[in-house]
């Protein structure tokens, strides 16, 4: 944690690093994540003395992460996978429900 960052951008690398490391990241790739968040905020608020282009006009940090995430995590299936399943379940009805309905009616008929 650089020395130049203020109380504020302390608490919230920090609070970044935490909530990635809950999360099941590395301690190493928190930080490095952390910092880099840090630091491009610091750039758009205009409080680091040298910053990219890109650092100041790209989309904020929060808005990006949401947007260009890579996770791990499941995805779920569209609602045309879950209504070739309800078909393949022989599911009455299927054609006229949303991917909602037809996800809680694929999980009680398996």
């Amino acid at each position: 944690m650089p020395k130049a960052w203020s109380d504020k951008r302390e608490r919230q690398y920090e609070h970044i690093k935490d909530g990635l490391e809950e999360r099941g990241t590395s301690e190493d790739k928190a930080e490095e994540i952390a910092a880099r968040t840090v630091n491009k905020e610091r750039a758009r608020a205009g409080e680091a003395k040298e910053s990219s282009r890109l650092s100041r006009e790209d989309i904020s940090s929060g808005r990006r992460g949401g947007l260009r995430s890579g996770t791990r995590r499941p995805k779920g299936r569209t609602r045309d996978q879950l209504y070739a399943e309800a078909k393949d379940l022989g599911i009455d009805g299927r054609s006229k429900m949303n991917k909602a309905q037809l996800q809680r009616a694929v999980d009680r008929r398996k």
